[in-house]
């Protein structure tokens, strides 16, 4: 975050707050920047290039300098400096070291329930330096914000809003406090449904408000909020919260991840609250209300990708939805599964009809009753008959076409082509002809036959032991069935391959 270019300017160069543009960051901000008076003259001159910094009538020109006109100028920007009657400007890259008792401006970045963390935009007193890389992020605690209990940081301040605060731990981490200073605490703040900036006003526990929609809200103000003087008094230090504020305050947590996240934005959209549908408003923990049987669906088979308002807009096709909840992880990644819960059992039932199996972003979702227990799919039982063996098959073969080689030599023929995940063929199949009895005979006719241009490999199809299971999938060795199938063959062409004769 860049501070604004009039940063080191007083509040008489930019004019009065009334008749000055709105600016993107508060003028007390702005105004800390530049240091006391006091401060500042013992301070080194910051110039940049063009910059008269002395007279050629006395004066010599030295590094970073040049005479023009009668001039000395600046030729880069860095901090002025005479010795003997010469001037020169010296590049200005000196870096800062966070200390123990440092004021520090910062903007907050993070915010967790009972903790948050700033980002080190200025120390006061110290301008125009850089903050080290190590130190450039402070840390706070909840119990630091305010002299009022809060039920969690985002109670007293939200994401992007400006801070002063004092550092008290300036080790591996930068820990800083807001609360023992009334000269700490908020500078400045937006409203989080339009953007506009925030302005202190008393009205019970609520001290800012927004003048373009009326917004009011609660901060852990600084004395010198917003450019005036006094306002860590509107911060009701040592009172207890009103019923309407612990009721804005102890939503559930849910509810608090999304009450944050929102400060985000500024694009003037009117402020929508995350809550359940369904769910009473009347502050608490905001738990669900719990479905009647047979009106909560589960739906599964969800695209990483997909739109929750389109999967929404689909069911809410079939009758009104009063609960709708996509699953998600911690980073807020969909989770592929979701429940929807309908106002009666007609319409769930109509929803499931309807729904599952239906393709949604190239995928087949699954739609059944979220409380019913789960029936165990039957297992296919297998086709009666000689169940052989096929490899080496081509793949621009198909199913019909191999069906149709077996059958010149038996009665009734099933083909099971093998497939991958993503639902393409290997180059293998099994075959069950009918009558059983003719297995040892199909094998011995078609094994090494020509079949769409490759001599395929035919063979009884051995039933695998399942009391034997090795390491992977219940497979000897965690080898497929086809790699036993491809190490039996290589062993039989080595027993077919004659020795060559030993030279003598």
């Amino acid at each position: 975050m860049q501070l604004p270019s009039n940063a080191g300017a007083s509040l008489d160069e930019r004019g009065s707050k009334a008749n000055s543009p709105r600016l993107n960051y508060p003028l007390p901000v702005t105004h800390r920047v530049t240091p006391p008076k006091h401060e500042r003259e013992n301070m080194a001159t910051i110039v940049t290039p063009g910059t008269v910094v002395g007279s050629a009538e006395n004066k010599s020109p030295g590094q970073g300098t040049a005479e023009e006109n009668g001039n000395l100028i600046a030729l880069l920007t860095g901090v002025v400096s005479e010795s003997d009657g010469v001037v020169s400007v010296r590049t200005y890259n000196e870096m800062l070291r966070v200390q123990v008792g440092d004021t520090v401006i910062g903007e907050v970045v993070k915010l967790n329930e009972k903790s948050g963390e700033i980002k080190i935009l200025s120390i006061e007193g110290k301008p125009n330096r850089s903050v080290m890389a190590d130190q450039e992020y402070a840390q706070f605690h909840v119990t630091k914000i305010t002299d009022r209990f809060l039920h969690n940081t985002a109670d007293g301040l939200r994401r992007r809003d400006i801070v002063r605060a004092k550092v008290i731990e300036a080790g591996n981490v930068i820990r800083i406090d807001m609360r023992e200073d009334d000269d700490c605490g908020v500078l400045w703040a937006l409203c989080p449904s339009c953007g506009d900036t925030y302005e202190a006003e008393q009205e019970g526990d609520w001290n800012v408000v927004c003048r373009t929609n009326g917004e009011r809200s609660f901060r852990a103000l600084a004395d010198d909020f917003g450019g005036e003087s006094g306002m860590a008094a509107l911060n009701g230090a040592g009172k207890r919260w009103s019923g309407e504020a612990e009721a804005k305050f102890a939503k559930g947590s849910a509810g608090r991840a999304t009450f944050i996240a929102e400060d985000i934005r500024e694009d003037g959209r009117e402020r929508e609250y995350f809550r359940f549908e369904g769910e009473g408003g009347q502050g608490g923990r905001g738990r669900r209300q719990k479905a009647a049987p047979g009106c909560r669906l589960f739906v599964g088979g969800l695209s990483r990708d997909v739109e929750e308002d389109e999967v929404r807009d689909m069911f809410k096709k079939h009758g009104k939805v009063t609960d709708f909840a996509l699953m998600r992880d911690d980073a807020g990644n969909l989770r592929g599964f979701g429940f929807i819960t309908y106002q009666s059992k007609e319409m769930a039932d109509a929803a499931t009809a309807a729904l599952n199996g239906q393709r949604i972003k190239g995928r087949r979702i699954g739609v059944r009753d979220a409380d019913a227990p789960r029936e165990e799919k039957p297992k296919r039982a297998r086709p009666e008959g000689a169940r052989l063996y096929v490899g080496n098959l081509p793949f621009k073969a198909t199913e019909d076409d191999l069906s149709a080689l077996f059958k010149d030599h038996c009665d009734k023929v099933h083909v099971q082509w093998a497939t991958d995940r993503s639902g393409r063929k290997k180059a293998f199949a099994f075959v069950t002809i009918q009558p059983e009895s003719k297995g040892e005979e199909v094998v011995s006719k078609l094994n090494g036959s020509d079949f769409m241009g490759r001599n395929i490999k035919v063979d009884v199809s051995k039933p695998q032991n399942r009391d034997k299971r090795g390491g992977s999938g219940g497979k000897p060795g965690g080898k497929s069935a086809r790699e036993l199938r491809a190490l039996a063959e290589e062993e039989e062409d080595a027993k077919k391959k004659k020795r060559r004769p030993r030279k003598e």
